[in-house]
């Protein structure tokens, strides 16, 4: 069962109750809210996930105004996992992006059987290209529009590696855009559907838009390693695709894994097996046309290697 199969008010009854469990990915989690705000968003970009009961999950987390005066000067909101915030609370306007960015981080900070990269993650003819980037570069931009031309979404922000066989572990969830970039995809991908833009967060204006149900379907198909591109968009700029050494490309990635030191020689051994699997390339783009038209090349040579 989907969660869009359930009507609206049975969604916020359990949203205000024990919970919503559903699966993303590989993992179960379950969200409690009374936020309107939330349980909207929430409705609309979770909708094609599978529905699941109870009580267990990987992680249980809600969304609720702090106690005290705060509740009602300046209404803030909390994420509460496991009975604690770990982070200090927003305006209660920024509930759903904070929704967004602490399930990201209860997936970082738990999942270690896994090597975690800070890159987005897409596959095509069975191969996937992980986009490692710094905030700006234009990743998301990117990820989101190749997932509506052809590419399947394993993460927009988590690559999860799993460590005996390096095999790329989908995690789809909606991809997070910001600032330009948000008007860019709603006129790329007008037929996309994005939650409501929230602006004055430490991001600036950002919105989600929902990953495509094929996406979400094919959640349990892990993907091999293909390619290791670092994107960074340059107004104006020619496109171009430049071979990086595989020694360089592993320690510019083992620079965004979330948990290569920790995880020691276990991590060294997950990245290299990704690492040798994989061309590298840096990237840059000015235009989504001839930025997807260059991954499809790729794509298309994926036989051949």
């Amino acid at each position: 069962m989907k969660i869009s199969e359930l009507p609206d008010a049975d969604l916020r009854l359990r949203l205000r109750g024990d919970g919503v469990y559903f699966r993303t990915g590989t993992f179960i989690a379950c969200l409690r809210t009374r936020l309107e705000r939330v349980a909207s968003s929430f409705g609309l970009l979770y909708s094609d996930y599978p529905l699941l009961d109870g009580p267990f999950a990987d992680f249980h987390v809600e969304l609720a105004p702090p106690r005290g005066l705060r509740r009602w000067f300046r209404p803030q909101v909390d994420f509460i996992t496991d009975g604690h915030a770990p982070f200090a609370a927003l305006p209660a306007s920024q509930a759903f992006p904070m929704f967004e960015w602490g399930l990201n981080w209860c997936v970082s900070s738990n999942a270690q059987h896994y090597l975690i990269i800070h890159a987005a993650v897409v596959e095509k003819n069975g191969h996937a290209a992980i986009l490692p980037a710094p905030p700006g570069s234009g990743k998301s931009t990117l990820c989101a529009a190749l997932i509506h031309h052809g590419w399947r979404l394993l993460s927009d922000e988590l690559t999860l590696v799993r460590r005996q066989d390096a095999a790329l572990v989908p995690l789809p969830r909606p991809v997070s855009l910001k600032n330009a970039s948000i008007d860019v995809i709603k006129h790329y991908v007008p037929h996309a559907t994005f939650s409501p833009s929230v602006m004055d967060t430490v991001k600036g204006t950002v919105a989600q838009m929902k990953a495509p149900s094929r996406s979400i379907e094919c959640a349990g198909e892990v993907a091999r390693p293909g390619w290791i591109v670092f994107p960074r968009y340059e107004a104006d700029a020619a496109l171009s695709l430049t071979p990086v050494p595989r020694s360089r490309a592993f320690m510019r990635v083992a620079d965004n894994a979330f948990n290569y030191t920790r995880l020691g020689a276990a991590g060294f051994e997950a990245l290299k097996g990704v690492v040798a699997q994989s061309d590298c390339y840096d990237f840059r783009y000015s235009r989504l046309d001839e930025a997807i038209a260059a991954f499809d090349r790729l794509a298309s040579q994926a036989g051949t290697r």
